[in-house]
């Protein structure tokens, strides 16, 4: 049994109240490790820490901080094996995939950001004859970084990088689903000699731990990725005391496909950004616009292939669709696909729950399901169902299946398929969507913005946007 321990001051430490969660291992249902139950005085502890910290941090040379966040980069990549298991034990996802993605974009991050902020440039405008103006950028002070369960360190390090970097110290909580990891960086970070305070993980309830970071406040700024009615709390409570806000929240996106697009490479994609993850990515394509003249073919493709789709155990290499996050997450996925029937739509794929053999028999899978018939304004195909859950539908115009794609609350990302130039540029034009992906999906360039329209956020996350949201500008006019 593993104690997680927070990380407060540069130590690992029990919570002030010695209280303890239990944190389950999705793929059997059993306990594996204890998760601190912190609350508002551990919050105080590691605020503390990070306003003490702070006066140096922010005063660091861009080379030293550049150095110590690289040499933590390093250190993800040097114990990618390790990362990648608990990754993988914690979260219930293929460890494959863990490998692949989760652990090597961690160290990307912290990589990333290093090397950006030596790149950081102000602006200036000049007033000929009257005055020059340039600007100033300052890091706020003590920020709040939260994160999901679904991408566990590969989120909570795209947050904290910037932060750092751009010389804030950090109050940060991980997800209380998936916790290990973050407690693993804590160790890494210790290694990497990152001064004390500057990074406190706090781990604990989103309730107790999350709303005190959200409403503490000398805590300047939030940055937050999670579901949409948790972005809308923290509003409600950051909005009034005036903090910067930086929601990346729920997503319900519209996976396109045009008669002349690609087919092969289409659906080969296809089946990646519907059931990548368990579903569990907020950028997974659930609901599908098919062009009628090739809905059939691609109906009876698609289906072939997601029979053939491995479900298993998360650590074997043939593996596709491991465990679901948790029981509770599990059940809401499956209360879905039960709207889904009363709604009036055909499951035409999976739908059900699947019981594993032997040492698994208690995990919480369930199979990749494709659902039909339903209407593109009904629930299921309006409300973030997060599983490995899809939609199909047909559409016979350009106008019709923008409107079918637009029609939700969300706004967060997309993707078209077609070979036409025009058409694409057209349609990726029209979409409310904050991020647009033509003949691919998942392709991302660290240094672009991220983040979602409607309620699918505020702000951008990625390269010169979150040095911008982690910092306060200063224009100062000098006259001539």
């Amino acid at each position: 049994m593993i104690t997680i321990k927070n990380y407060i001051n540069g130590q690992l430490i029990d919570p002030i109240s010695k209280n303890y969660i239990d944190n389950y291992n999705p793929a059997n249902g059993e306990v594996y490790s204890l998760i601190p139950d912190s609350d508002g005085n551990d919050i105080e502890l590691a605020y503390q820490a990070a306003k003490t910290a702070f006066s140096s941090w922010s005063k660091t040379s861009l080379d030293e901080r550049s150095d110590i966040l690289l040499k933590i980069s390093e250190l993800i990549y040097l114990n990618l094996d390790k990362l990648a298991l608990a990754e993988s034990i914690d979260n219930g996802k293929p460890l494959k995939l863990a490998k692949r993605v989760d652990i090597p974009r961690a160290s990307q991050n912290f990589k990333f950001f290093a090397t950006a902020i030596m790149n950081f440039a102000s602006e200036s405008h000049e007033m000929p004859g009257v005055a020059l103006n340039y600007t100033l950028r300052r890091p706020i002070g003590v920020v709040g970084c939260i994160s999901p369960w679904n991408l566990p360190l590969y989120l909570f390090t795209w947050k904290i990088a910037p932060a750092l970097a751009a010389g804030n110290c950090v109050v940060a909580k991980p997800s209380e689903i998936t916790p290990m990891t973050a407690f693993l960086l804590s160790e890494l970070c210790i290694e990497a000699g990152l001064p004390p305070g500057v990074l406190n993980i706090v781990h604990g309830l989103g309730g107790k731990v999350g709303n005190e970071i959200v409403k503490h406040k000398g805590i300047k700024a939030i940055s937050f990725t999670g579901g949409t009615s948790t972005g809308e709390i923290i509003a409600k409570t950051a909005g009034p005391m005036f903090k910067k806000l930086s929601l990346e929240l729920g997503g319900k996106n519209p996976n396109i496909i045009f008669a002349d697009c690609d087919y092969d490479k289409m659906l080969k994609t296809t089946l990646l950004s519907s059931f990548a993850n368990q579903g569990q990515i907020c950028l997974c394509g659930s609901r599908i616009f098919i062009e009628r003249e090739i809905y059939d073919k691609f109906k009876s493709d698609f289906v072939s292939k997601v029979s053939k789709m491995i479900i298993g155990n998360p650590l074997n290499d043939n593996t596709q669709i491991g465990a679901i996050v948790s029981k509770s997450h599990k059940e809401k996925i499956l209360s879905y696909i039960q709207l889904a029937k009363e709604e009036g739509g055909t499951i035409i794929y999976g739908g059900n729950e699947v019981k594993l053999e032997g040492e698994l028999s208690e995990g919480f899978y369930v199979e990749p399901t494709i659902i039909e018939g339903l209407k593109h304004d009904c629930r299921t195909n309006q409300e973030e169902i997060f599983g490995p859950v899809v939609t199909i539908t047909p559409f016979d115009t350009i106008d019709e299946v923008l409107m079918y794609a637009n029609s939700t609350e969300y706004g967060l990302a997309s993707t078209v398929w077609t070979t036409n130039l025009n058409k694409a540029n057209y349609v990726a034009s029209e979409l409310q969507s904050g991020i647009v992906w033509v003949n691919c999906w998942l392709v991302r360039d660290l240094r672009t913005p991220f983040g979602g329209m409607k309620s699918s956020g505020i702000g951008r996350e990625g390269g010169f946007e979150a040095l911008k949201f982690f910092t306060e500008a200063k224009n100062i006019c000098i006259s001539y």
